[in-house]
C-alpha cells in the first residue's frame, strides 16, 4: 500500500470500529471484514491495524477469533493521532539535493522544506479538529462548510 492510502485507510478502519461498537474483544472486527469495509486487502489492514495499535488507538487479537477493537471512545480520537500513528504526512515530497557550488541549488532545497513543513503543520492542524465521531455524524461542526472535490464520491 502506498504511504497516501495508510491515513484514509486507517480513518475507515477507526470509523468502522466505532460504527460496529467495537469496545472489547467479544466484540473485535476481523481483518477480512474491515478489508472488506474500504475495500482493500486483509493484510493491508493489519499492517495499519498493527501500527494503529502500536500507537494505543486499538488493540488487536490474531487467530480465528481475532480482530480489532477501539481502546478509546471516538470523540477523544483525533485525526491528527491517526496520522502520526499510521506516520503519515501532507505526501507533498521533499526537496531533492541541490547541486553544490550552485547558490540557487544550495538554497532552495531549505526553503522548499520550510513551506513542506509549514504545509504539514497546517494539515495536522486542520486534522486535530475533526475526531473519529465527526467522520460518522451526518453534519459535523468540524466540517462544515468543507466542499469536496469533484472526483470524491458525495
Amino acid at each position: 500500500m502506498s504511504d497516501s492510502q495508510r491515513f484514509p485507510v486507517a480513518a475507515h478502519a477507526l470509523a468502522y470500529l466505532a460504527h460496529k461498537g467495537a469496545y472489547a474483544p467479544a466484540q473485535a472486527a476481523p481483518s477480512a471484514v474491515l478489508a472488506a469495509s474500504v475495500p482493500t486487502n486483509p493484510v493491508v489492514i493489519r499492517r495499519v491495524t498493527a501500527m494503529l495499535a502500536k500507537a494505543g488507538l486499538i488493540a488487536t487479537r490474531s487467530g480465528a477469533s481475532g480482530g480489532s477493537w477501539l481502546l478509546r471512545r471516538p470523540e477523544d480520537i483525533r485525526l491528527d493521532e491517526v496520522l502520526r500513528a499510521v506516520n503519515g504526512c501532507a505526501h507533498l515530497g521533499s526537496p531533492p539535493a541541490g547541486a553544490k557550488g550552485c547558490p540557487i541549488g544550495e538554497h532552495i532545497p531549505r526553503q522548499v522544506a520550510k513551506a513542506l513543513c509549514a504545509a504539514d503543520r497546517a494539515a495536522a492542524d486542520a486534522l486535530s479538529k475533526v475526531t473519529i465521531a465527526d467522520l460518522l455524524a451526518e453534519q459535523p461542526a468540524s466540517l462544515a462548510g468543507i466542499k469536496l472535490p469533484a472526483r470524491v464520491p458525495a
